[in-house]
Order: C-alpha cells, then structure tokens, then sequence
C-alpha cells in the first residue's frame, strides 16, 4: 500500500530563529500564521507554506554549516525591480547581477543563514516570441 499524505511545505531549521524570523516576518510583510517563540514559527504564502524551526539542542551540531546555501527557495514575483529594492532594503542586497533566460528573469539573494532565494520574474506576454 502506498502511504498518503495530506500536506507538503518546505521548513527552514536555524540555530539563529529569532533573526530568520524576523527577516522573513519583514520580506513576506506579514507575520507567521504559527509562533510558537523560540521553537517554531510558520508563514502561509501563496502556494506553500514555509516553517521554520529551533533544532533540540542535540541536534543543533547536525544544522550548524559553513555552506553558503542549504536550500534554495524560488518566489516568482511580478516586479524583480521592486523585489530587489525590498532586498537591499532589508540589509540583503543580491550579491550578484540579474540573469535573462528564456524562462524570464532571475536573481540571486541569501537570507540570514545563507539559504538561497531565487527571486524569478516571467516574462511579459508582449516579450514572449
């Protein structure tokens, strides 16, 4: 028998929650639809829903890295401009430059702990051949 679930969403684990927290509490500029202060806080976006949590202190040792990037979380947004302006405002400028694909355009930012956000705008109608 195949197992089934009732729900997927992607979580964030950091020793640091009270800053991941607040950084993604100010870019979404809504606070989490779950808090539970110190062990887990949760947002609610369109078509996600993104959790991020304390690991137990014996596990902490397991989510301390040096990798620039645990995971990589992709908003498609309507205005990359504005987006990035929000970014640099929030103390998180991209440390790169935009890329143009056949799929649109795409930058690259880090939150707090280094996971990476692809910041991804498709293209406009009129642009599309």
């Amino acid at each position: 028998m195949i197992f089934q679930y009732t729900d997927a969403f992607v979580t964030l684990a950091t020793v640091n929650f009270d800053t991941l927290v607040n950084f993604y509490t100010q870019f979404f500029g809504q606070n989490p639809t779950n808090l539970m202060p110190k062990v887990y806080a949760e947002f609610q976006l369109s078509g996600l829903r993104l959790g991020i949590f304390q690991p137990k202190s014996t596990h902490e040792a397991e989510f301390e890295t040096t990798a620039k990037s645990k995971i990589s979380l992709c908003l498609e947004v309507s205005n990359l401009e504005a987006a990035i302006a929000h970014l640099i405002s929030l103390g998180y400028p991209p440390p790169g430059n935009m890329t143009i694909a056949s799929h649109g355009r795409e930058i690259y930012a880090y939150d707090p702990d280094g996971n990476r956000l692809i910041l991804h705008q498709a293209p406009t109608q009129s642009h599309q051949s």
